[in-house]
């Protein structure tokens, strides 16, 4: 990384700030082991999502449990039911959770734009020993502080264009679907309690570690399994802690405790979804041992259990190291938008396949910027000329070669997203539309061109489509050049009245013949990322990658 952002320190704000308008459901009914058909067709809640039948176009996602890519076939035609691990939350989230549920994010677009109608439920885990660790920390309540974070998430996701999902379930709110759920386990011999804990007995699952493909034996104590004499087996792990000094409490048959961490999922997804439900989706790292031990617990409790696609994201790294908390490597989200727009944000990881790693660095956040600039500049300069015509006035009918230039980016669009998500290829694919209308706009062939308005109306509605899909789509195109202008300056550590009197200086240098002058303006703009472009009407300015930067970039094999 480089100098602009420093590694998080842990915040440790105390304010307290109320809720928003994000529903944390409390179903009363409870969690019923049900058929296939049945547990699905009946979900707890209702959305309001498209209602055609899906496109003809094949979904192909990455099943993990299959380690391949399989043809997505809902269980219910016409539904889906998605479940995503949320946030642990007691700190400000970092670009390792952005990656996550951008990536959720997208796929729950995509199903959208195919014509499914999408149950996407992410949890809050609100009750955690970290939690409590940091509520302990700062003498606050562990719930209250988890509920400030839960709004900070939030905001966070509201940042970078994340649709709010259909339900936002939090542990605290689920205490009698997680005890019941534990019941169900016990009574069918997969658990045991112990002076007050409760225990899963990994060697009643023989279907244990088919997820991670890891061996029983392989799970040995201290390794992501809490050592403890009194477990059956070292790899058995908690459904319900017994209460201790200091720690929030709920009463239970096994006395007053709380539950572990991986049966909040298990209770919540069941209780919104039902057993069988059709994507579970998180981090790569949560393969192992969380969504191993979720399909151990749901299986235990319901024979019929079966969720059909597992999907994982790969890790933001930094310096080729996993981005954690636990390593003090990371930056938060908050972090990266104050110095870069949060759709720069959200196209860098997008920009990557989502199960590949991305190493995250200034070098690819200036490239970002950039790139994205000069979309919405492409766009903004196309929707200016194309609104100095009357609508009604222009012609329904375009040049055969922008029809095959529409319809080729679509296709690879709709080839390249249903072939497991891959994003990073329409971006690719968009330089071609975006080329052709700046030849459109600016070059004196393109002024030219028959239909030119209608071809800059069509391309710029193919674009704006597919970057809405993609929640790439800002308010207005002046809106974010006049943001991402401001993101520049702040990294330059410049107003834009010091950059405009700069293009003053410059302007009587070059008048007066005093070109070295007049080149070194220049070239000091462009060192901190400000580029200036003469035209007959002046000179204006633009960001750009730092010249320091793009030498790094030149320099990297």
């Amino acid at each position: 990384m480089g100098t602009l952002l420093k590694y998080y320190r842990p915040f440790f704000s105390t304010r307290t700030l109320q809720l928003g308008t994000h529903r944390f459901n409390n179903p009363k009914r409870r969690i019923r082991c049900l058929s296939t058909s049945s547990s699905h067709s009946q979900p707890s809640i209702d959305v309001a999502t498209k209602s055609e039948s899906p496109a003809s176009s094949e979904l192909w996602l990455h099943n993990t449990m299959s380690r391949k890519k399989e043809l997505f076939k809902p269980k219910i035609e016409g539904k889906v039911g998605m479940y995503v691990c949320g946030v642990t939350a007691y700190d400000l989230s970092h670009i390792g959770h952005a990656r996550v549920y951008v990536t959720f994010d997208v796929l729950y677009r995509y199903l959208r734009h195919l014509g499914y109608q999408v149950t996407y439920v992410r949890n809050f885990t609100d009750v955690d020993d970290k939690i409590i660790a940091r509520a302990n920390e700062l003498g606050e309540d562990p719930i209250s502080l988890s509920r400030r974070y839960c709004e900070e998430f939030n905001r966070d996701m509201e940042y970078l264009h994340c649709l709010p999902p259909s339900v936002e379930p939090r542990v605290s709110d689920h205490m009698p679907q997680i005890i019941d759920m534990i019941k169900q386990i016990i009574e069918n011999g997969h658990a045991y309690g112990v002076d007050g804990d409760v225990y899963f007995s990994v060697d009643k699952f023989p279907d244990y570690g088919r997820l991670s493909g890891r061996k029983l034996e392989d799970n040995r104590a201290g390794e992501r399994v809490t050592v403890d004499s009194r477990k059956k087996n070292p790899a058995d792990f908690a459904l319900w802690k017994s209460a201790k000094e200091g720690e929030p409490f709920w009463d239970s048959p096994w006395g007053p405790g709380r539950p572990g961490w991986h049966i909040e999922c298990s209770a919540m997804s069941a209780a919104y979804l039902g057993y069988s439900f059709d994507i579970h989706g998180g981090g790569m790292d949560l393969v192992f041992p969380h969504h191993e031990n979720e399909i151990a617990q749901s299986c235990a409790a319901c024979k019929q259990s079966d969720i059909s696609y597992w999907i994982h994201n790969g890790f933001v790294t930094i310096d080729s190291e996993k981005m954690s908390k636990s390593l003090g490597n990371f930056f938060t989200i908050r972090q990266v938008i104050d110095l870069y727009h949060p759709l720069a944000l959200r196209l860098f990881l997008l920009g990557t396949h989502y199960q590949s790693p991305i190493n995250y660095s200034d070098v690819q956040l200036e490239s970002t910027s950039e790139r994205i600039f000069y979309i919405f500049q492409t766009l903004y300069d196309c929707e200016s000329v194309v609104s100095q015509h009357d609508v009604p006035t222009l012609k329904d009918t375009i040049p055969p070669e922008i029809v095959e230039s529409i319809n080729k980016f679509y296709n690879v669009f709709v080839t390249s997203m249903s072939d497991d998500l891959h994003s990073s290829v329409v971006f690719g694919a968009l330089s071609d539309p975006l080329k052709t209308m700046n030849d459109l706009l600016h070059t004196r062939k393109g002024k030219k061109q028959a239909l030119r308005i209608e071809s800059l109306a069509a391309l710029e509605k193919i674009t704006r489509n597919v970057l809405s899909i993609l929640g790439l789509l800002p308010a207005s195109y002046a809106e974010i050049l006049q943001q991402l202008r401001e993101k520049a300056l702040k990294r330059a550590k410049l107003t834009e009245d010091q950059v405009l009197q700069k293009i003053e200086e410059r302007t009587a240098a070059r008048k007066n013949k005093e070109y070295e002058k007049s080149d070194t303006i220049r070239k000091n703009l462009a060192a901190v990322g400000i580029t200036l472009m003469d035209n007959p009407d002046g000179t204006t300015w633009r960001p750009a990658v730092p010249l320091a930067i793009q030498e790094q970039q030149v320099a990297s094999p």
